[in-house]
């Protein structure tokens, strides 16, 4: 395993610099497939949320893949790579691993302990196996991932470390009074139809808004958002959808606002909304959960606005209390990457002993009819009893060695296991890789069948 991730987020990174290297799902789809075609990564994958952007790659060489992942993050972002190369980390190998399951578990989240991070590296997996840049490594990676993360959330209490991003974009919004209390009987207005943007809609229908407004490019999504809002099995509120050019006038009846959209420009000029509170009565909250922002930063001198937004949000969290839960999550991850990195070295002698046994059961086949022509006379019961025997004793001679060698192959600096036994048995190279390749076909069936399903 040559494992590699290079990436930015809030933890490295200002705000204003993870804003200006937002991935559009054109650009992380076109950046996947230039790191597949360059010669030091052979497979690819892209995490991209409001608050971090990540590239994952199987590298042959650590010094070439860094520089080569280095400079497609900068190309792709539209950032240069002398500005850039001071906000990137690298892990390799087990760290990588470790990061990616921290991630997962909410850890490393602008608030600590969030569910969200789970759909979105979903997504990533997703992506990924749709253009194929994903092989066996990355496949296991990130489907490993996102089992911790679920085991984290069940088996512990990280859920009380921290909520949303959208629960505690309105906490902040709501200035210490509960969010219940504040929403009740106010008009939100939700601009996107997103992920991000459903969740804040049913989180401000739970809370106890009068009414919802749903506001999207595409009218059918935000109509089929509407619809599940103010259906009885879902919130019950009074919802509606309009489409954008209405955000105008909807602004002047919203008391809260919400948008997180993938636009690369403005949804929201300081302009509109200078208009809308000149018409309308009352102040108005607006929450900006869009990176590259939706919302125009100069919303916070309006007279009568209160916003919240993605940079005032990391400042925020950096005073968050730390939950005890916290501690044993971190046991979690560490135990996981130590069986998966025990379970990508198990795999590595995998070929190799699949090849060895290919290569006895050759063997017996071709002694059985070497013996067959030089004892024409045994019969059919007497044949099949000899050749079993003969698969018997090779089974057994090679049982205790591979089941031992894939033990050996599991733990720390196993790898050179897989050639010892290459060496002493003379196997094909080719046999063994024409293994891996038969692997590989295997588990590329599935993700062709499940393609777009991960959401």
């Amino acid at each position: 395993m040559s494992l590699l991730v290079v990436g930015l987020s809030h933890r490295s990174a200002p705000v204003s610099v993870l804003e200006r290297a937002a991935l559009s799902a054109d650009a992380q789809a076109k950046l996947l497939q230039d790191t597949l075609a360059a010669e030091p990564a052979a497979e690819a994958s892209v995490l991209s949320t409001c608050n971090r952007i990540e590239l994952y790659a199987d590298v042959d060489k650590f010094h070439a893949g860094v520089a080569e992942l280095s400079t497609l993050l900068a190309q792709h972002s539209g950032v240069g790579l002398e500005e850039l190369t001071p906000y990137l980390y690298v892990h390799y190998e087990d760290r990588a691993v470790h990061h990616l399951f921290s991630v997962a578990c909410g850890l490393d989240s602008m608030v600590v302990g969030e569910g969200q991070i789970l759909g979105q590296i979903k997504d990533g997996l997703a992506r990924s196996q749709e253009l194929h840049t994903a092989g066996r490594l990355l496949n296991d990676l990130f489907q490993q991932a996102l089992r911790v993360g679920k085991r984290a959330h069940s088996e512990t209490g990280i859920d009380r470390a921290g909520q949303s991003l959208v629960t505690f974009g309105l906490e902040q919004l709501a200035a210490g009074r509960p969010v219940d209390v504040w929403v009740k009987d106010k008009r939100a207005l939700v601009i996107g139809a997103g992920s991000m943007s459903s969740l804040a809609a049913a989180t401000l229908a739970r809370a106890g808004v009068a009414e919802v407004v749903v506001a999207n490019r595409t009218l059918e999504r935000a109509e089929r958002l509407a619809q599940i809002l103010s259906e009885p099995g879902g919130t019950g509120v009074a919802a509606r959808a309009v489409p954008m050019d209405a955000v105008g006038d909807e602004l002047t009846r919203a008391d809260v606002v919400v948008s997180c959209t993938g636009a690369t420009g403005l949804v929201l000029t300081e302009a509109q909304i200078l208009r809308a509170t000149e018409r309308r009565t009352g102040g108005l909250s607006l929450l900006d959960l869009a990176m590259p922002r939706d919302i125009d930063g100069a919303a916070h001198r309006i007279g009568g606005v209160r916003f919240v937004d993605i940079e005032s949000l990391a400042e925020a969290s950096a005073d968050a209390p730390m939950a005890a839960d916290v501690d044993q999550v971190r046991g979690i991850v560490s135990d996981e990457v130590a069986a998966f990195g025990a379970a990508q070295r198990a795999a590595t002698i995998t070929p190799t002993v699949v090849a060895l046994r290919t290569m006895a059961a050759d063997v017996v086949t071709g002694e059985i009819a070497r013996l067959d022509g030089r004892l024409p006379e045994l019969d059919e019961k007497q044949r099949a009893e000899i050749t079993q025997t003969v698969r018997r004793v090779v089974d057994k001679l090679l049982h205790a060695p591979t089941v031992r060698v894939k033990q050996l192959a599991a733990e720390p600096g196993g790898a050179g296991y897989a050639d010892a036994l290459r060496t002493l048995f003379d196997l094909d190279p080719e046999a063994v890789a024409a293994v891996s390749r038969a692997d590989l076909n295997e588990l590329n069936e599935p993700v062709a069948k499940n393609r777009g399903r991960a959401s």
